[in-house]
């Protein structure tokens, strides 16, 4: 019972935690080059899109240039640039995304268009007019606060948090093989586990009981804990416990 409760505890906390705006991002990483084209900074759309982005406050890296440390050893701080084109014969139509570290959009921009026959002047007025639904937001700079403590709901040694048996009312599905080894990054508050692509697979946030974190992958919440010598990645799906055996290495 106290597994299952200290369970939905951690993934209330993680869940409140999870929702952000464009207002809790500072930085943002805008790519040399956007995949539609094929040059670096062609028709000047790069240097364009960061100087937009600096009027609105945000402060902006390319992200082939050297960070700041507060980023490179946790590009979650950042939020990343992308910009999508829409094929047309006589229109040049450019739509703005904004997605955090996991992939996930945080603000999609209405799409901008232009009728211009010249491609420097097409590529500019219509990524002007992308940038007119993010003007239309108000951007204040909110860091995210830190998750809940939870050192009230999880006052029970470690050893009993880890080692208890699944309570009846839920059943863990087998653990899933182990696919390849992750390497923790240290962050602010925990870790970001990433694989060999190099890609972030979990996002790992500290409690006050040692090897037990809050996780979370976008697609799921849950927890990550050590038992046995070996590393799990808990969570409900479809009301189901499911329990991933990890390979970490920190």
């Amino acid at each position: 019972m106290k597994r299952s409760v200290l369970f939905f505890l951690l993934l209330i906390s993680f869940s409140g935690y999870s929702q952000t705006t464009i207002n809790n991002y500072k930085y943002v990483l805008v790519p040399e080059k956007f995949s539609f084209l094929k040059e670096v900074n062609q028709y000047g759309l790069n240097t364009l899109t960061k100087a937009l982005l600096e009027e609105k406050g945000f402060t902006v890296y390319f992200d082939n240039t050297q960070l700041p440390a507060e980023i490179a050893t946790n590009k979650c701080r950042a939020l990343n640039f992308e910009l999508l084109q829409r094929k047309s014969m006589f229109t040049t139509n450019l739509t703005l995304l904004l997605k955090d570290c996991q992939g996930n959009v945080i603000f999609k921009g209405k799409e901008g268009k232009s009728r211009e026959k010249e491609f420097e002047t097409s590529y500019n007025e219509a990524l002007r007019e992308a940038f007119k639904s993010l003007n239309e937001v108000q951007y204040v700079y909110s860091e995210i606060p830190a998750p809940p403590a939870v050192a009230t709901p999880v006052a029970v040694p470690a050893t009993a948090a880890v080692n208890e048996p699944v309570s009846s009312t839920a059943t863990a599905v087998p653990a899933a093989q182990v696919t390849g080894t992750l390497y923790a990054q240290p962050t602010a508050n925990g870790y970001q586990l990433i694989d060999t692509a190099p890609k972030i697979v979990l996002t790992l946030l500290k409690t006050s009981v040692p090897d037990y974190f809050i996780a979370g992958n976008g697609a799921a919440q849950g927890i990550v804990l050590k038992k046995n010598e070996n590393w799990f990645f808990e969570y409900y799906q479809n009301d189901k416990l499911v329990s991933e055996k990890l390979a970490i290495k920190f």
